[in-house]
């Protein structure tokens, strides 16, 4: 019964997809390396007591297992944490930011397929050891420009604060428990469950109103002004005035347009410490990218850095693109051993000019038409003739 079935969550990818993916992956590469990030790989195997317990990825989706050691280990749930551990033990030595990229799959188990995978290719970037606006900006503003060149023109960066929603729970609910329940409804974005608790909460008038304002937080550069009334701990203040920064910052990339604040955004990544967003696009019910400040994460691998970054999940975009698969142009070279050596050589010629081209044994094929018809030209080097038929 299991011949034919993967687990769950498991994807196969057939070849004109795998063209398709390569062709976006490789886009999206293209201009993080144009901006002068390095790539680079990391295990699939991590230890999990480094990388798995730092993840923000929830325990109950980890993959685990045991080496033969009897350590446990985990499959990468996301980029983030590997790149920490090698940025905090090689990387940050030299002081000075560093910008790495990476396009590798990630793994989180799934109780149940519905449609989510369990395993899924990202790609993105981290710059470390930049604690500055500035640096949110440009990881901003290079998603903006890498989803363009992979052919994306409908989609909205969501940006929050995480400071934001977090000064406002300590400063009306006073504790981290009472705090935990509102931003959950937050990143379930169940806002009739947010109003509906907020309303039963034992609050004064004016302190639910200020909790039930956060949600009307969404817009453009005003949105900080409307926030201000508000917020009154320092916390919350800085962490508008960064946004402000930020929102200037984005306007001389010139991808205001491209970007939306969103003063209620919360994150189920724990390790973000700042400003945070959510990548948008049409017909795609789910973000196709996330990213944010963590600058906390580096400093639990005892080498403290602040960074942000971001993570494209190529699936997602791959769906708001929407594109056909790409079937290869190749062509077929068919011999027989009389004009081996001579086929050999043609097809060796047509490689060097950059054509794709099959070599095929007349002996190994069952039926010649059926076969023929899924190349685009065909040449035969067959007993004393050659022929060529262009498709």
């Amino acid at each position: 019964m299991f011949m034919f079935e993967k687990p769950h969550g498991m994807r196969d990818t057939l070849p004109g997809l795998y063209e398709t993916k390569k062709r976006v992956r490789s886009s999206l590469t293209e201009v993080m390396g144009l901006w002068g990030y390095e790539f680079m790989e990391t295990p699939t195997l991590e230890f999990y007591e480094t990388v798995g317990v730092q993840s923000a990825i929830l325990e109950q989706q980890l993959f685990k297992l045991l080496d033969q050691e009897g350590k446990t280990l985990v499959l990468r749930p996301d980029m983030t944490g590997p790149i920490a551990r090698v940025a905090a033990s090689k990387l940050l030595k030299e002081h000075h930011p560093i910008r790495v990229g990476y396009a590798a799959n990630v793994f989180r188990a799934q109780e149940r397929e519905g449609g989510r995978p369990a395993e899924f290719e990202q790609v993105g970037v981290e710059l470390i050891g930049d604690g500055s606006t500035s640096a949110d900006a440009e990881v901003i503003a290079l998603v903006v420009c890498s989803l363009k060149k992979a052919g994306l023109t409908s989609f909205k960066i969501s940006i929050g604060h995480i400071g934001i929603a977090d000064a406002l729970f300590m400063e009306v609910l006073g504790n981290e428990e009472r705090a935990h329940v509102l931003r959950r409804f937050l990143y379930e974005k169940n806002y009739v469950g947010y109003r509906e608790h907020v309303k039963a909460l034992n609050l004064s008038s004016i302190d639910k109103n200020r909790l039930l304002e956060l949600l009307e937080l969404r817009g453009g550069i005003e949105t900080c002004g409307a926030a201000k009334a508000i917020v009154d701990s320092e916390k919350g203040k800085n962490a508008i005035s960064e946004l402000e920064t930020l929102w200037q910052t984005l306007g001389d990339y010139e991808c205001a347009d491209d970007v939306k604040l969103d003063l209620s955004m919360v994150s189920h990544m724990s390790y973000y410490t700042g400003i945070l967003f959510e990548i948008y696009a049409e017909n795609v019910g789910f973000p196709i990218g996330n990213g944010g400040r963590y600058d906390q994460l580096l400093g639990r691998f005892e080498s403290p850095a602040p960074a942000p970054g971001f993570g494209i999940r190529i699936d997602r975009l791959l769906e708001a693109l929407n594109p056909e698969d790409e079937t290869e142009k190749i062509d077929v070279v068919i011999f027989s051993t009389e004009q081996r050596a001579e086929a050999i050589k043609f097809a060796g010629e047509e490689r060097r000019k950059g054509k794709k081209v099959v070599l095929q044994d007349l002996a190994g094929i069952e039926n010649i038409d059926q076969m023929t018809k899924y190349f685009r030209n065909v040449a035969y080097f067959i007993g004393s003739r050659k022929e060529e038929q262009h498709g």
